[in-house]
């Protein structure tokens, strides 16, 4: 038999993740892609957008050890490695908290590829403060014979940003869209956003790695940032959105101390052991 090790399930607005206690670094060795794509095989494995592994900073980047216990390994469901996932590590935080591995009454540090990361959790709804994101130039993109205009955002990953009328005007995502590698030499998230009302869109968003996902929390949040530029935001003021996506609700806030804060549930709903 092969050795098992132990596992968890949760999910952010239904941008669900395997997280892998691994404190030491001693279980998972440098996580080879082959195994984090066999993990989230939604037929074969226990399904997922992404992995977590739960490590301590000190083993997976001493360089932030003074600022945060705990890092955020994130590997997209391909295996590819991701420098953020805003609902991933808001899951994280979950687990910190229900693990008694943090103090939940103050501001969670958790190291990530992107940096320092804050997050506050209040009962059901978890706030991670993204820091200040980069509103860059406009590209396109395309999927088969349409093409569209979009903005670049930069949230500690890469992003493009599509208006559209309607959602469906993206299709089935089934495939990549076609961006500028010159742009984006290690890929990107494509962003399809609808204006709803006032400080309201919805959205909908195919990511590197992982394909059309049910929610994406960086995305929200470079989709807000695009808006409210659009809109004509004021570096002034503290400004917050409403994103809608397939599988829930998000807030993000542009705050006047140019951070950008995303707020919304994160829960765990499963435990186990896998061999895979």
């Amino acid at each position: 038999m092969p050795p098992t090790y132990p596992f968890l399930k949760g999910h952010g607005t239904q941008n669900d993740f395997v997280l892998l206690p691994d404190h030491d670094g001693s279980v998972h060795g440098d996580l080879p892609a082959e195994r984090v794509a066999a993990l989230c095989d939604r037929r074969a494995g226990i399904g997922g957008d992404g992995v977590l592994r739960v490590i301590r900073t000190s083993v997976a980047d001493p360089s932030q050890a003074e600022d945060a216990e705990w890092f955020m390994d994130y590997r997209n469901a391909d295996g590819s490695l991701s420098e953020m996932c805003g609902n991933g590590i808001r899951l994280f935080a979950r687990h910190l908290v229900d693990e008694g591995l943090v103090d939940a009454r103050g501001p969670i540090p958790i190291a990530t590829r992107d940096g320092l990361k804050l997050l506050r959790v209040e009962a059901a709804s978890i706030t991670a403060d993204l820091g200040s994101p980069k509103v860059l130039g406009e590209t396109m993109v395309a999927i088969g014979d349409r093409s569209w205009p979009a903005r670049h955002v930069d949230m500690g990953n890469p992003h493009a940003v599509v208006f559209v009328d309607d959602l469906s005007e993206a299709g089935p995502l089934l495939e990549s869209p076609v961006h500028d590698t010159a742009v984006y030499p290690t890929g990107v998230n494509v962003e399809f956003v609808v204006r709803r009302g006032e400080r309201h869109v919805g959205m909908r968003v195919h990511e590197r790695g992982s394909g059309e996902t049910r929610s994406c929390g960086t995305g929200a949040c470079a989709a807000m940032v695009a808006t409210a530029v659009a809109d004509g935001r004021t570096p002034d003021e503290d400004l917050s959105y409403r994103v809608d996506l397939p599988g829930g609700t998000l807030t993000v806030t542009w705050s006047a101390g140019d951070e950008v804060l995303l707020t919304g549930p994160a829960v765990v709903v499963a435990r186990g052991t896998t061999a895979l």
